[in-house]
């Protein structure tokens, strides 16, 4: 049950493809809730296809926050994500809705969980020995390292994005431990009374929905979005630019990939994507998990989450619908 001094928030989260938004819609239909995203790519305006945005019906259906909030020159990061989710969390409350965190971007839920440790600051001295060698042996070499050091920071940092790789690199110099680890999180007091819920389906079905996926982005006109981002003078190695699909077909674009190996490549580079969300949402301490085709399906995995909802005490409605 709620305890009078935490408010109800849940957390519903898994791999990219599974269902989240579907979920949450159905909820939305039962009960009266608000949803904020939790995903890393769809904070980016002019970004819709290749971010697989909610459409503007399942807009319409449940108030989705913190989608379109940044240009794709601008930065975001945890940090950001933290601050306004906790402001979105709180206006959603004060309207008597529920909150739906909804998204795959694992730092960014665990941050908001558990907060963040402020980060060292930045070191001139080796932020220019790192500069150097980015100039003797190219970024890969940087990224290379960084997989040695912290394997967990490199899948989740581009191989092509300098910036966070010289950052996560001058990190683990400064601290001797990798981004991720438990020095870095702030183990703060909940803030709220929290459903963790992880959905999942079998890896062969779940790979077979990304690949359709991906041919529905190309059809309806992923290369046009790319095209119309690279004129509006928005360059591909910006780290909004290096996202699945968009760095795919910036490559079509510019002659370097034809549009069948684009398409492979993208389908391969989303499946491994998933897998290193398994991979991290694994390691999270809480999670309820539910398979979606076990469940019956998206209608299935609802009613799942709306029973824990309801036996949780985390809504006063008891089921009734909006």
């Amino acid at each position: 049950m709620v305890s009078p001094m935490l408010p109800p928030l849940v957390v519903i989260t898994g791999p990219t493809g599974v269902g989240k938004t579907e979920v949450a819609v159905r909820l939305a239909s039962r009960l009266r809730v608000e949803v904020v995203s939790a995903d890393s790519r769809q904070v980016y305006r002019r970004m819709d296809i290749g971010t697989a945005k909610p459409t503007p019906e399942q807009r319409e259906a449940v108030p989705h926050h913190l989608i379109d909030v940044v240009n794709p020159d601008e930065r975001y990061h945890a940090a950001r994500f933290r601050a306004e989710a906790r402001e979105a969390i709180s206006a959603i409350l004060g309207r008597g809705r529920l909150p739906l965190v909804v998204g795959g971007t694992g730092l960014y839920i665990r941050a908001l969980l558990r907060g963040l440790r402020p980060a060292p600051p930045a070191d001139p001295e080796v932020r220019r020995e790192l500069k150097e060698l980015m100039e003797r042996e190219g970024v890969g070499a940087l990224h290379a390292r960084l997989k040695e050091v912290d394997p967990e920071a490199a899948s989740r940092i581009h191989a092509r994005d300098p910036v966070r790789i010289i950052r996560a690199l001058e990190i683990h110099r400064l601290t001797g431990a990798p981004l991720g680890a438990p020095a870095h999180w702030r183990q703060s007091r909940p803030e709220w009374t929290t459903l963790f819920v992880g959905l999942t389906r079998p890896r062969p079905a779940l790979y077979a929905a990304l690949e359709a996926r991906a041919d529905g982005m190309v059809a309806q006109g992923l290369e046009r979005e790319t095209r119309a981002l690279l004129e509006a003078g928005y360059s591909p190695s910006l780290p909004a630019m290096h996202g699945i699909g968009y760095r795919h077909f910036a490559g079509v674009i510019r002659g370097r990939w034809a549009e069948a190996d684009a398409i492979r490549a993208m389908k391969r580079d989303t499946k491994q994507y998933a897998k290193r969300q398994w991979t991290w949402f694994a390691r999270e301490p809480g999670i309820r998990w539910v398979d979606v085709e076990a469940a019956g399906g998206v209608e299935g995995a609802a009613e799942q989450v709306e029973k824990w909802i309801i036996q949780e005490g985390l809504t006063s409605e008891g089921g009734s619908a909006k």
